[in-house]
């Protein structure tokens, strides 16, 4: 199921190939309801050998059009992991202590250690997107930035950082769809930024932009997945069975421990002393009465 939305940088991509309506072989929610609960619960052991085993960490990069769901996706999909070996990072507009570095200081420096998990809502490929379509930079500097995130990347996974790069993969019309709920709906106004509508008068120079990033910078190594998002249910279920599957391939395990050393110290214990005496005077100790007639 997963290799048909896996891109591993065989083929030139074009986003009019997936279709963002795709719902795989599934009707409703309820049919991989039962499946979305499981696959929570192995997320979990998961992430408990990955944080026990101190071998690798886990990168998550979701990208995606205003309005794809990539705040919703963390908080459905991973807001059950353990916040002390979880965390998510949200990149906007640079700083001005950020623009003064390089492009990738700001998220380099944020990248997980060895036993944790990171979700990057928007990344360093921002770098490759707005300031391409808005001309911020010229095109020059664009493939320049390209070679750095292919060598950023596998500099991660050189250093035991695996990388799963989710695009969340929305119509124009579920697009504006959600700006208008957001303009209509007290509880979501606050969503609302007029700049969502600005932005989608650049809608096929994103699509284009985004062809090059996935076309350039997807590999076997560090693919990227194209997620059909304009149903919820089951964005929430393929982005679940992706980072698992991510998981299951760093054949994780819990670390042994050779406790042989340690039983000198326990002989020296005085309480292990005490504690073995007492289990010997129970076993000894008469259970009932006994007849002596």
């Amino acid at each position: 199921m997963l290799s048909h939305y896996r891109l591993d940088g065989k083929s030139k991509v074009s986003l009019q190939s997936f279709d963002p309506e795709d719902k795989h072989k599934f009707s409703d929610r309820e049919e991989i309801a039962d499946e979305f609960e499981k696959l929570k619960e192995e997320l979990q052991e998961e992430q408990e050998k990955l944080f026990a085993s101190k071998t690798n960490g886990v990168l998550i990069l979701f990208q995606g059009m205003d309005c794809s769901g990539k705040d919703g996706v963390i908080k459905k999909v991973l807001s059950e992991l353990n916040p002390q070996g979880f965390r998510a990072e949200s990149f906007k507009t640079p700083t001005t202590e950020e623009a003064a570095h390089d492009f990738l200081w700001r998220t380099h420096k944020v990248v997980p250690s060895k036993g944790f998990i990171t979700a990057f809502n928007r990344s360093y490929y921002e770098d490759v997107l707005i300031t391409r379509v808005h001309k911020l930079v010229d095109e020059k500097e664009v493939e320049q930035r390209f070679k750095h995130i292919e060598r950023f990347e596998k500099l991660l996974t050189d250093s035991g950082i695996s990388i799963v790069k989710i695009f969340l993969h929305i119509s124009p019309e579920f697009q504006l769809k959600k700006i208008q709920e957001r303009m209509v709906n007290p509880e979501k106004l606050w969503k609302f930024d007029h700049s969502d509508l600005e932005e989608r008068r650049y809608w096929n120079d994103y699509q284009e932009a985004y062809n090059d990033v996935f076309t350039k910078t997807s590999t076997k190594r560090n693919p990227w997945y194209i997620v059909p998002a304009n149903h919820r249910w089951f964005r929430d279920y393929l982005v679940l069975r992706i980072i698992v599957s991510a998981f299951k391939e760093l054949n994780l395990a819990y670390p042994s421990v050779d406790l042989s050393k340690y039983n000198s110290v326990l002989n020296d214990d005085p309480y292990v002393a005490v504690a073995a005496a007492a289990a010997e005077n129970k076993e000894k100790k008469p259970i009932g009465n006994k007849n002596k007639n």
